[in-house]
């Protein structure tokens, strides 16, 4: 029997991840607060760049579930904020690594700190076993509709 007891404003509540978006409004006032000048999408980029610099394009779209457009774009935005620089793959010119710039690096303590506060903060008096429960949960839905 189908687990789908969701009244249907709940359920697009779930969907739209209502979480999700107030976690984001809420780091990105930090960064502007903070003078960290970059959108929660740039960070996002960044973030997967710190865990691996280098990274080709396709698996920063992989890494942060964007289209190719979108990671472009982002890419293109950092560049000019002299964040990342791309570099031509030796191997095949037609990848595209992306790279970390010293700026980069620098910004990287403060806006993880930011981020680990926000965090924190949505996550006040949660206890951590319902909080290990909702991760479980998500990404056992999360497998669910992606062939997992």
């Amino acid at each position: 029997m189908p687990n789908n007891q969701f009244k249907k404003g709940e359920l697009y509540s779930f969907i739209t991840g209502k979480a999700s978006t107030a976690i984001a409004r809420r780091l990105q006032k930090k960064f502007n607060a903070s003078g960290v000048n970059l959108t929660i999408e740039q960070w996002s980029v960044l973030y997967h760049l710190w865990k691996q610099d280098g990274a080709s394009q396709q698996e920063l779209c992989n890494a942060s579930f964007r289209d190719k457009p979108s990671i472009t774009r982002l890419v293109d935005n950092l560049e000019k904020l002299n964040l990342v620089k791309r570099v031509s793959d030796e191997k095949d010119r037609r990848i595209n690594k992306i790279f970390l710039t010293r700026h980069a690096q620098k910004l990287q303590e403060e806006s993880m700190r930011l981020a680990e506060e926000t965090l924190n903060e949505a996550l006040e008096g949660v206890p951590e076993d319902q909080v290990e429960l909702c991760k479980a949960v998500l990404q056992q839905v999360y497998d669910n509709l992606n062939g997992q």
